[in-house]
């Protein structure tokens, strides 16, 4: 039975099915079998198997993790495992809380600070998670993300548009402007270190690479003159460099665009309207 399967009822998320605890005893790790796998499995908790499940998946990625993976790293028996989590899913869950919690979230009653700011360095903290874990954005698309450190995250967010000024109907898009920009940026950026790695090459060496088989084709120059101008200006200068140059870019050309929404906010509304009889 699948997370998502509880006596024929569907579960939106773990977090959101009462108390997210093991039903089961640690004792039962101990009974049984006896072996002395099963004695070790005595020794487990959630939050050892949640770790364990984070640096198998920043290792490994998601296409490779599996419960007998796991297992195998915490030197237990698969079984054990199930003991303490109720599905693969309700792990992937707990694990994708665990690394949200590693973001730096402002305290929402303190306020008194630039929103501008805080929002910059909300976003800032978002990519770097994304970064730091590329099996995070396919989890983000597949559970609700509501776990605890997820929901302070959120409510960290929502207390820094409140001192924008934006309106209430206004929220939602401003947000998905910044963090979805964020999230894209962000993916993109780790599927291309993990295609780079693929190659054994540094992202440096592998641009370059690219710049020279283009270069060796004049057609694709001449069809093409604004896209190889720019390419070329990248390689002035490391990706890592660009990249940090682009996403401060990007995401200060967004914070303006917001206070530019906020200020329109009459006209939007208005706008909304016009089409309604």
């Amino acid at each position: 039975m699948t997370s998502g399967e509880r006596a024929g009822a569907t579960r939106a998320s773990v977090w959101l099915a009462g108390d997210p605890a093991p039903k089961r005893k640690a004792e039962q790790a101990q009974r049984k079998q006896g072996g002395g796998q099963e004695q070790k499995a005595g020794t487990l908790d959630r939050q050892r198997i949640v770790e364990a499940t984070v640096r198998l998946l920043d290792a490994d990625g998601l296409a490779k993790f599996s419960m007998r993976r796991l297992a195998d790293e915490l030197d237990v028996t698969a079984m054990s495992v199930y003991w303490y989590v109720d599905s693969k899913d309700d792990l992937l869950e707990f694990a994708l809380d665990e690394v949200n919690g590693e973001m730096v979230v402002p305290d929402p009653a303190a306020g008194g600070g630039d929103w501008r700011e805080e929002l910059r360095a909300l976003a800032v903290e978002y990519r770097k998670l994304l970064v730091t874990h590329p099996w995070v954005p396919s989890l983000l698309g597949r559970y609700l993300n509501v776990g605890p450190h997820a929901m302070a995250f959120s409510d960290a967010i929502l207390a820094v548009m409140r001192r924008s000024g934006m309106s209430r109907e206004g929220t939602s898009g401003a947000l998905s402007a910044v963090f979805q920009f964020v999230y894209g940026f962000s993916a993109v950026e780790g599927l291309f270190k993990e295609r780079c790695r693929g190659t054994g090459l540094t992202e440096d060496e592998y641009y370059q690479q690219v710049l020279r088989t283009v270069n060796d084709r004049p057609d694709f120059a001449e069809q093409h003159p604004e896209a190889l101008a720019m390419s070329k200006d990248l390689s002035r200068t490391t990706l890592a460099e660009a990249r940090e140059r682009d996403f401060d870019f990007a995401l200060e050309t967004v914070i303006a665009g917001i206070e530019v929404m906020r200020d329109r906010g009459g006209v939007m509304r208005g706008r909304a309207g016009a089409g309604r009889s």
